[in-house]
């Protein structure tokens, strides 16, 4: 088994990157003291595994630089992307509350540089200052309603709207501005952004070649280029039976 990356200085934890989303941000100073002296910095690799699925929880993990990855293995050996955390994210609360192995394997995207709150002095610390769960409320709805929305998409949408819908997502996330449109900035294998749709490659080809051709889009390697993300909206209003903007 792959070794676990060595822990490395005490993290600082109002990092622009971490501090912005809400659960931190609204801490007291104090709190944010205690969090600051239990926290460590990890860096990684790129490939490096963070965890593997099955693993046992270590607390939870804050994502300073780089991007983290979590996915899961298939019976046939392929392996299947869940989610891409970039630096800001939060994430392995949920293995942190209920003490259950971690469900997916995560890995670094690019060197990448993660911080970690031991779990069991974390819950330690909920204990002390309740408080704390209002926040971690909110960041678990807010993971939940998005877990939602893409069944409620699985469950309703064709893949053409599901697929310009995870694409101008990217674009949000990543999206950089050039000369001929708007570029994911975002390595985006065929096979990851099929494997995000639950669907095969072939289908999301297809869809990729035809919008190629209507130019909506332009295809690099591992890169999608959005020239024309109105139309895009429009196609993807439509299926969804809203008002096209």
């Amino acid at each position: 088994m792959q070794d676990r990356p060595a822990p490395a200085r005490h993290a600082d934890m109002t990092d622009p990157a971490l501090s912005a989303d809400p659960w931190l941000r609204d801490l007291s100073p104090e709190l944010v003291a205690h969090l600051q002296a239990m926290s460590l910095r990890r860096r990684l690799r790129d490939g490096e595994r963070l965890y593997a699925r099955g693993d046992a929880a270590e607390g939870l993990y804050g994502v300073v630089r780089g991007r983290i990855r979590l996915s899961v293995p298939t019976p046939n050996g392929r392996e299947v992307l869940f989610v891409l955390f970039e630096p800001g994210s939060w994430f392995g609360e949920v293995s942190m509350f209920d003490g259950e192995p971690r469900p997916q394997d995560a890995h670094a995207i690019g060197d990448s540089e993660i911080l970690l709150l031991p779990r069991l002095r974390f819950l330690a610390l909920l204990d002390q200052h309740p408080e704390l769960y209002r926040g971690f409320t909110r960041l678990l709805c807010r993971k939940l309603r998005t877990v939602l929305d893409y069944v409620e998409d699985a469950l309703t949408l064709p893949l053409a709207a599901r697929l310009g819908k995870r694409l101008l997502q990217l674009a949000q996330v990543y999206g950089v501005d050039e000369a001929d449109g708007r570029l994911i900035d975002l390595a985006l294998p065929q096979d990851d952004l099929a494997s995000m749709l639950g669907a095969t490659r072939q289908s999301v080809s297809k869809e990729l070649k035809a919008w190629e051709q209507q130019g909506w889009i332009s295809l690099r390697y591992r890169h999608v280029v959005l020239r024309d993300e109105a139309a895009l909206t429009r196609m993807v209003a439509r299926a969804s039976g809203l008002p096209e903007p």
